[in-house]
């Protein structure tokens, strides 16, 4: 993970006005906002009660975006570049095309820890909103204009990269893009139904998402 804080996450641009990473107010306002949608839900959030939070006026938070949608956007954009380093860099040097695709899985389906790498971004909690908010990025009447303007390419990158290892492992397989994002985002759902709706899963203290889809695909590649 130490190589992994050498790395900056790139998030498009169209999603923000002003970078956040570019000043210590940017960076305060994504520490606080992730520690503040985890603490009262996105439902609740709005930017007055964040500028209360960090001790700022409300009107210096819309420098840096549009409206609280944009800034959800670019939680989950970071969110999911972040992902994606760290599938590229767990994977890299395994060879065998099954033992990385299980190890992709692994990666993308497990409750997150904090790495410690970026100070201002606890990935433990931005998970639990990930887990919480990601879809309310996605089912808006917007999302085909949003996906045109790029918003979801760092996701659908994630996607297409599992997708490439199924094929690598089974090539015949003829639902790989289904599959993969059916882990990605069933992994979010497993998780979330684990915590809170735990008599329509199998998923437990003892039995986590992670071994369900592991288990899954060890089926689908027989």
């Amino acid at each position: 993970m130490e190589l992994l804080s050498q790395i900056v996450i790139s998030v498009n641009p169209k999603v923000y006005v002003k970078n956040p990473e570019s000043s210590e107010l940017g960076r305060k306002i994504i520490q606080h906002s992730i520690l503040l949608i985890d603490e009262i839900g996105f439902e609740a959030f709005t930017f007055k009660k964040l500028g209360e939070r960090i001790g700022s006026n409300e009107s210096s938070l819309y420098r840096y975006f549009e409206n609280k949608h944009k800034l959800l956007l670019y939680l989950t954009s970071w969110y999911w570049g972040w992902m994606e380093y760290r599938v590229v860099f767990e994977t890299n040097n395994i060879n065998d095309p099954k033992l990385r695709l299980l190890k992709a899985i692994e990666i993308l389906t497990e409750k997150i820890n904090d790495d410690n790498a970026t100070l201002h971004i606890n990935e433990s909690i931005l998970n639990n909103i990930i887990i919480l908010e990601f879809t309310k990025t996605l089912l808006t009447k917007d999302v085909d204009h949003e996906n045109d303007e790029g918003f979801f390419l760092v996701y659908k990158k994630i996607i297409n990269r599992l997708v490439c290892m199924i094929q690598e492992t089974k090539p015949d397989y003829p639902f790989a893009k289904s599959l993969a994002s059916s882990i990605v985002e069933g992994a979010l759902h497993q998780h979330f139904l684990k915590a809170h709706l735990k008599t329509i899963t199998d998923c437990n203290e003892t039995q986590s998402p992670t071994q369900f889809y592991l288990n899954l695909i060890e089926q689908i590649l027989k």
